[in-house]
């Protein structure tokens, strides 16, 4: 007979102060299967990856040569320029490996890289500038250029089964960290001073144009960073050794990540961050992380509000995550909100992945993270927990903005090892509200769920241990 219940004293412990309404409220599947899944068809008609003229321009007739030494930089600015002018195709990188400072995409270029060819970005940090419009966790800023970027462009792509390389190591670019498992050495300059100087920047409503940094300061750039694009496809390519974000549209619409592998250990090395997008189905890809294996973000604290443009209709189809602190993670630069993120039919698994779905915030972030739907996930091991909400990331419950988390659904979810299965917790004034669990089986499990000011939980058909809850 099944059964709908509360958990067990066994496998629940409550943090202090709390306040819970109504966690073990009885649960229907009408109320859990209403929730969302339909969108997901309709949403995925509007996802259509660009195509582009049979035309190809071979970095090599630029001057490119792919012996590794030679500075390939202008050999691609000039195929791009030439393909866009023309009215695009794709950019060939052919079998070698080519050595090149930024690459700035155009409207209809497909930079495709063929198997066997390796596009190796330069150590020399003045290959990356001029400054360009960019964002540092989340915060608007003029910095050094991503290594592949593109500003208010359409129909652009980057294919083919050849790798990126970063060349990001404990000797360039992951020192700036400021950490010495990244290579920093006391007295050795970092990002800390430049981080603050920017975020209080945005905090004091500096101009954008007028935060400048780039040369003389430390903040890293990110790998792939399409910034106010259209029509994106991102598909089959390795990428390797980033400074700190591997995949990073910004403000985009249309964004397809396919088959595509991450595999980079530096800080801060998220594998996609989709920030402030409409439209993205991330599917097929590996990610061996840092940091999150996919973290949607919307932006940071004031910065976030003045732009105010959520991420919503991301789908998540068929990935693996290895390492990472998160599987599917939300936050915690999401002051501009997220809706409607759909992952599936996944796999997570590592004594180094943290957890499987985790949404990360504070009251000085803010904004809304609501209609958060996961099925099919089979988990073998997390060191932390399987699903985890928390409200006081980072500086905690000091600002004025309260975040709001709602509508939660998760399906068909197993587990064979982690610490906790739920973690959630709130504000006695915000309370996580309606979260639904159904159909799950978290196995070796340690210690009892941590549940700090929740409202709705509903359970049908959970299995913690092998009891029913």
């Amino acid at each position: 007979m099944k059964k709908e219940s509360s958990i067990t004293v066994k496998y629940q412990r409550i943090l202090f102060p709390i306040l819970i309404f109504g966690i073990f409220s009885s649960c229907s599947t009408s109320s859990v299967k209403e929730s969302g899944w339909e969108q997901v068809p309709e949403i995925l008609k509007q996802i259509v990856p660009p195509t582009f003229p049979t035309k190809d321009f071979n970095i090599s007739e630029y001057g490119a040569v792919g012996d590794g030494k030679t500075d390939c930089t202008d050999a691609f600015k000039k195929a791009i320029d030439v393909c866009h002018s023309e009215g695009g195709g794709r950019v060939v990188v052919p079998e070698g490996i080519y050595l090149t400072g930024a690459i700035h995409l155009k409207s209809n270029v497909n930079l495709h890289v063929k198997k066997d060819a390796t596009i190796l970005f330069s150590q020399d940090y003045k290959k990356y500038l001029p400054v360009v419009y960019t964002r540092f966790e989340g915060v608007e800023c003029m910095n050094y250029s991503p290594f592949i970027y593109a500003y208010e462009q359409e129909n652009l792509a980057i294919t083919g089964t050849g790798t990126l390389d970063g060349q990001a190591d404990n000797t360039i670019w992951w020192p700036w960290k400021g950490r010495s498992a990244y290579g920093w050495e006391k007295d050795q300059t970092d990002q800390r001073l430049d981080r603050d100087e920017l975020f209080q920047m945005a905090e004091e409503g500096v101009p954008v144009n007028e935060r400048i940094f780039g040369e003389g300061h430390y903040l890293r750039p990110n790998f792939i960073q399409p910034y106010k694009c259209k029509n994106i496809l991102i598909e089959d390519v390795t990428i390797r050794r980033s400074p700190m974000w591997e995949i990073h549209p910004v403000l985009c619409e249309n964004v397809t990540v396919q088959k595509v592998r991450v595999i980079s250990h530096g800080p801060n090395n998220d594998g996609c961050n989709p920030e402030s997008c409409q439209n993205v189905l991330i599917k097929e890809c590996y990610f061996d992380t840092g940091d999150d294996c996919i973290a949607i973000k919307s932006g940071r604290n004031a910065d976030g509000r003045r732009v105010n443009v959520p991420s919503e209709n991301i789908i998540i189809q068929n990935c693996t995550m290895k390492d990472g602190h998160g599987g599917v993670v939300i936050g915690s630069e999401i002051s501009g909100s997220c809706r409607n993120v759909f992952a599936e039919n996944c796999t997570m698994d590592s004594p180094n992945l943290d957890r499987a779905l985790r949404i990360k915030t504070n009251s000085l972030r803010g904004g809304i993270v609501e209609n958060i739907y996961m099925r099919n996930i089979t988990v073998g091991e997390v060191s932390d927990a399987i699903i985890r909400v928390y409200f006081h990331y980072e500086k905690g419950d000091v600002g004025k903005h309260t975040p709001i988390v709602r509508n939660i659904y998760v399906s068909n979810v197993t587990s064979q090892k982690s610490k906790y299965a739920l973690m959630l917790d709130g504000y006695e004034r915000s309370l996580i509200s309606n979260v639904n669990i159904e159909q799950c089986q978290f196995d070796g499990v340690e210690k009892g769920n941590i549940l700090n000011h929740v409202s709705n939980l509903k359970m049908k058909n959970v299995y913690i241990n092998g009891q029913l809850q």
